[in-house]
């Protein structure tokens, strides 16, 4: 039989560190008292953070259960599809479409200002992560709903319109809110965005949405 203990732990740890989660816990855990111990260790599941780029938000805040702050990382996703456009209008319902209706266009196309993602190609546009044209005017909503079950809204987020004045730098822009302390109960959550130009002109001169994301994401406690 080989002695595991020979190694000092550090030596473990590392190594430890570097096997999948899933196999540290159905097969290395059942190997000796030692291994066990290491794989039950908050320092092996921070190593494993830093390894993968898991990091807190705060950086004067700590999780306080490293272990479930990887799986829930390693979990993360955009719950929202075809969010850049790359499948035209796929998996989106459109609650109004007036003028000359939404489109898909290429990026770039915002009076140069280029887009922060360079894997993000194409945006959704309307004749009424935004942005507006540099000759036209316009606004945008975001609309956000945390729904039960009977899909009732538990928490809600919906901003003041943001308005576009006419010869903007048209940059992109980035709106950011985290839901916390919501609660048991949430089951669907409901995403709505758009808005239009404000000079009403015949084409699409509205507003330019792109990139956008719904995510669930480990909560920083400190321990």
């Amino acid at each position: 039989m080989l002695d595991y203990n020979i190694l000092p732990e550090e030596v473990h740890l590392h190594i430890l560190s570097l096997v999948p989660a899933t196999d540290l816990i159905r097969h290395c855990t059942l190997v000796c008292t030692l291994w066990r111990d290491v794989i039950n260790s908050p320092t092996l599941w921070k190593t494993k953070c830093q390894h993968m780029g898991y990091t807190s938000k705060e950086s004067l805040r700590t999780p306080k259960d490293w272990k479930l702050f990887y799986y829930l990382s390693s979990k993360k996703r955009n719950l929202l599809r075809n969010s850049c456009a790359m499948e035209k209008l796929k998996f989106w319902k459109i609650e109004q479409n007036g003028g000359d209706q939404w489109a898909i266009e290429d990026l770039p196309g915002t009076h140069g200002q280029d887009f922060p993602d360079k894997d993000v190609t194409k945006y959704f546009v309307t004749s009424y992560r935004f942005a507006a044209r540099h000759d036209c005017g316009s606004q945008y909503k975001l609309v956000v709903q945390l729904l039960s079950e009977e899909k009732k809204p538990l928490k809600v987020f919906d901003p003041d319109t943001v308005m576009i004045e006419q010869w903007s730098d048209a940059r992109w822009h980035q709106m950011e809110h985290t839901f916390r302390d919501y609660g048991p109960g949430v089951r669907y959550i409901y995403f709505q965005h758009g808005g239009q130009d404000t000079q009403f002109w015949a084409g699409r001169y509205g507003i330019r949405v792109t990139g956008s994301s719904v995510t669930i994401e480990p909560e920083d406690l400190t321990a």
